[in-house]
């Protein structure tokens, strides 16, 4: 018998993208997805009703993470689902376009805030309520190097690796902290065929992902128990090579 299977899950940002898929992936092996949203609603429920399709129990919660004062709302509401809850995966985030240049402090604290800190927040209080379960931070494989059109961003991210290693350490052995970082997955709407191909060959598999291969690395942080503190790459090795142009 799978050993996930009857646990709960809350997804944050499981409205759309890579968040859904990873809610839905999860559902397939049986586990309760709790579907968190900001603006998505129409989204959210479409989620929600996919993963009931797969016959677990599914629910909706609304949360703006700007708010970190509320945020143990969000858990208790999480919890009260299906009476316990045992994974978080932290997939919500924010993608402002800003350089050195154009920064502005407003715009770093948002991002810093909904990238960086409220994953932290929402695992303390998991900590704190649940007690015991496993975490997963989804990060960026630019975290490695520079990207100069997207610097908040990548600052958020950066800081996210950094507390996934200090939550690993503080929070063990009763929570696991792990981080998945995706490469070339989901193509920016505005980026074309030749732009794609560029963007391709900044990894040594010279191709784009697909969402499949992000979620398989979710499961096994899931599945295997003696592993925390680790970062996967799902990038076709870009990380290795490092990219200051473009993605």
């Amino acid at each position: 018998m799978n050993k996930l299977t009857g646990k709960t899950v809350l997804i944050t940002g499981a409205a759309k993208r890579l968040g859904r898929a990873t809610a839905l992936a999860l559902a397939e092996q049986g586990i309760n997805t709790i579907i968190h949203y900001n603006n998505s609603v129409k989204d959210a429920d479409k989620t929600v009703q996919l993963s009931i399709n797969k016959g677990v129990v599914s629910e909706k919660i609304q949360y703006d993470f700007t708010d970190n004062d509320g945020i143990n709302r969000l858990i208790h509401e999480a919890v009260s689902v299906t009476g316990n809850l045992d994974f978080i995966i932290n997939s919500a985030s924010v993608y402002p376009e800003d350089t050195l240049e154009s920064m502005s402090r407003s715009n770093l604290n948002q991002t810093l805030n909904i990238n960086g800190f409220a994953p932290f927040i929402l695992t303390r209080e998991f900590k704190n309520i649940c007690r015991t379960g496993s975490i997963i931070n989804l990060l960026d494989a630019r975290i490695t190097d520079y990207e100069p059109k997207h610097i908040s961003y990548q600052l958020s991210k950066q800081m996210l690796f950094s507390l996934t290693r200090m939550m690993s350490l503080e929070f063990a052995p009763e929570i696991r902290v792990n981080a998945v970082a995706p490469g070339i997955i989901i193509p920016d709407k505005n980026q074309d065929k030749e732009m794609l191909g560029h963007l391709k060959a900044g990894n040594p598999l010279n191709r784009i992902g697909t969402m499949e291969e992000v979620t398989s690395a979710v499961l096994f942080l899931l599945q295997n128990e003696f592993v925390t503190g680790q970062v996967i790459y799902v990038d076709g090795g870009r990380n290795l090579r490092g990219n200051v142009y473009g993605y």
